[in-house]
């Protein structure tokens, strides 16, 4: 749906609210035509006046603040081709590869788009169809499209509200729509519509169902809590009752359908796309090439993972079948093993990130160093120990906790790795400078994402199965339910 916006002739939105509320206050009254003239007239007046001193330029100055350029745009859509490409190197036959090519060629299209695209949304019945249609209404010379978005905060939940706002990151600009103050659902998804650079005006919708007083008051609320950026409508004005008197005593009496408060609306809009046309498309493609990113970067690094997870499972088994085979500290075998070191080089050599091997050995001690001050391996080991729920199986299966120690802190390590390697650009070689607090902060997350109890149940009978001989689990598990 395309529609043409223009700057109109000035109303304020204020002054025609005053009018149509003292219109409605006193339907009840003789109105003559005159005096209703003379009423709109400095209504209007008083409204151009007030709207020139209070006219919002918030969403220029939000624009001016994003420094995007076309140089910057091409820059993110070269290094979003940059993943598309390293997935096609890594995986020729990917089944993203066909829609991830065609949606950077769009990209690169959307640079030199004329129309603006706006996303008019918001909760249940606050006005969004009916502002639509009187914006179609107004004929002018710069072309927009308006889309109504699904309902947000439907009783359906979140999922529903992420799948509206993924649509409304595709437009250049958003109308928001309330019809009173801002309930916290609503504050907060504007906060993220901020957080994610989209240009936006909250419109109070409606305001003409107030009286003139709580109107006031919602607006200046709301002005507050978003730092300005508001506008005041009534896309759809309360009938109101008109009583002629005539000469000869006869009174005619109908009710009449305002036209619609979107004027300060427009006027804003008018000036927005007047001066800024380009850029909010620059913006928009720069966040869509951003979007396009983070997808490409989720298939490469799902059939990056495909491949690590072998490797970790294999390293994981040979230092459990080493630290068995001579029961040393678990934090011995995590830190200075070549087992480990081997292990960084070969998931390194996945990620782009090259390790020599001296620098691999600093960083398996370094994560060791790491584990040891966070106190995952005691955490680890007594948690492992009471798996094993007593020493009587340590005792039988020799260096059983420290074999399964081993191996689980050697996974550990390694899935934290692949996280952190996950985080960083495409094929840049950052072997040598490892962010030491991003490490951590990715240790104990995926520590605790594998600290439940199924996990380490599963983890630990799969440990003894290939520490032990058959005979030796037979009487592991006979202890196992004595002690039980």
């Amino acid at each position: 749906m395309v529609v043409k916006l223009q700057r109109p002739i000035l109303v304020g939105g204020l002054g025609l609210s005053f009018s149509l509320w003292m219109l409605d206050s006193w339907h009840d009254s003789i109105v003559q035509v005159g005096e209703f003239g003379l009423l709109s007239a400095l209504a209007v007046g008083g409204g151009l006046w007030l709207f020139q001193q209070n006219r919002p330029k918030d969403s220029l100055k939000q624009l001016d603040d994003m420094l995007v350029d076309r140089a910057t745009v091409e820059s993110a859509i070269a290094k979003t081709e940059t993943v598309i490409n390293q997935l096609a190197q890594e995986s020729e036959n990917h089944p993203a590869l066909q829609t991830l090519r065609e949606q950077i060629t769009q990209l690169l299209l959307e640079l030199d788009r004329q129309e603006i695209k706006v996303a008019v949304t918001g909760g249940k019945s606050v006005g969004k169809s009916t502002l639509i249609q009187a914006l179609k209404q107004i004929e002018t010379q710069n072309l927009v499209s308006l889309e109504e978005t699904t309902p947000l905060f439907r009783e359906t939940g979140n999922n529903s509200d992420a799948a509206v706002l993924a649509e409304v990151a595709k437009s250049d600009f958003v109308l928001f729509l309330t019809n009173g103050d801002l309930t916290d659902s609503e504050f907060q998804t504007l906060q993220q519509l901020k957080a994610a650079n989209q240009p936006t005006i909250l419109v109070f919708n409606k305001q003409d169902q107030y009286l003139a007083d709580e109107s006031a008051s919602i607006l200046l609320s709301l002005k507050q809590r978003m730092q300005g950026n508001v506008v005041a409508t009534a896309a759809s004005p309360i009938a109101i009752k008109v009583r002629k008197h005539e000469a000869d005593g006869a009174v005619q009496e109908w009710m009449e359908q305002p036209t619609a408060d979107i004027q300060q609306l427009t006027q804003h809009l008018g000036e927005v796309f007047a001066q800024q046309r380009q850029r909010l498309v620059w913006v928009t493609t720069m966040r869509k090439a951003g979007l396009l990113k983070a997808e490409a970067k989720n298939w490469l690094n799902g059939t990056r993972r495909d491949r690590a997870t072998p490797i970790i499972e294999q390293y994981q088994w040979i230092a459990a079948a080493a630290a068995f085979a001579n029961p040393v500290p678990a934090l011995d075998i995590l830190a200075t093993a070549a087992i480990n070191a081997q292990m960084v080089m070969d998931l390194g050599k996945i990620y782009q990130q090259k390790f020599s091997l001296e620098q691999a050995q600093t960083v398996a001690g370094t994560m060791g160093s790491l584990m040891l001050k966070l106190g995952l391996v005691e955490l680890s080991t007594k948690a492992i120990s009471t798996v094993l729920k007593s020493n009587a199986v340590t005792f039988v299966a020799g260096g059983l906790v420290q074999g399964v120690s081993a191996a689980y802190l050697t996974r550990i390590a390694g899935l934290s790795l692949v996280e952190y390697f996950q985080q960083q650009e495409i094929a840049i070689d950052s072997g040598t400078g490892l962010n030491l607090e991003n490490l951590r902060q990715t240790l104990q997350k995926v520590f605790q994402q594998n600290q439940q109890i199924g996990f380490l149940q599963g983890f630990v009978k799969q440990g003894v199965k290939r520490l032990l001989p058959e005979v030796q689990q037979v009487e592991v598990v006979g202890i196992q339910k004595a002690v039980g």
